[in-house]
């Protein structure tokens, strides 16, 4: 049983590798990169000391943010849940509206735009992908699929198919953080923390063997949000969370 793991791994790679649109332009040395990240990455979050205390720091945060929407939820629709129940539009839907108003926050003050170039930029020199490639996946990982092509629409009519499909493979992989804290009340935080991690690589080595191709310009433009004041920025955000 215990080599499931490595033979679902395995088999993974290999019908990727099958169905690959060009086996010869396949980079190895990226992907064989990632998969060592990945592995030392799982080992560090799950069985280290200075792992674990990552780990619970995040679950903290992701636990009091959870507990600061349940008050809230309780606020507006205390009484109407049956004791002891655990209902999912309460305790799993509702927490999404006010963790994406957070998000929105971050976004409306340019600390996210930010980390999230930064963080785009230091992947590219990993996985061997374009900076928007690997903006887009970590961006995918925090704002969600959508939010993402939006923030990058006008360079999206010039992509070619190659890009977009590597640009959606690696936006599939992920989970937004707006719905991460959801993920946490149903398994346990340690897991869902370290899957997104592992996630995000898994795309993009996935993306790097189906579809793999070399770029002849690699340029990064993000559009601006569109100027609206705090509470306009936040009314959309709660709208958009709650359809």
């Amino acid at each position: 049983m215990r080599f499931i793991g490595i033979i679902g791994l395995i088999l993974i790679l290999a019908l990727s590798f099958v169905i690959s649109s060009d086996r010869k332009k396949i980079r190895y040395s990226p992907i064989l990169i990632m998969l060592v990240l990945q592995f030392l990455l799982g080992f560090i979050l799950l069985r280290t000391t200075a792992g674990t205390t990552i780990v619970s720091g995040l679950a903290g945060v992701f636990d009091a943010l959870l507990r600061f929407a349940g008050s809230g939820v309780d606020f507006v629709f205390g009484g109407i849940a049956n004791k002891g129940s655990f209902p999912f539009f309460l305790n799993v839907l509702m927490p999404i509206v006010f963790i994406s108003a957070i998000i929105g926050i971050l976004r409306y003050v340019k600390i996210l735009p930010l980390f999230m170039r930064g963080v785009g930029l230091a992947l590219s020199k990993i996985n061997g992908m374009g900076k928007l490639e690997s903006y887009n996946g970590i961006a995918s990982a925090i704002l969600g699929q959508s939010e993402v092509f939006i923030s990058i629409k006008k360079e999206l009519p010039s992509l070619s198919e190659q890009r977009l499909t590597s640009m959606s493979i690696s936006a599939m992989s992920t989970v937004s953080m707006s719905i991460v804290g959801s993920y946490m009340a149903l398994i346990q935080p340690r897991y869902v923390i370290t899957a997104l991690v592992l996630n995000l690589f898994g795309g993009f080595i996935i993306a790097s063997i189906i579809n793999p191709y070399q770029l002849a310009d690699d340029e990064l433009v993000i559009e601006e949000d569109k100027e609206q004041t705090f509470f306009q920025m936040l009314g959309n955000i709660s709208w958009t969370a709650s359809m």
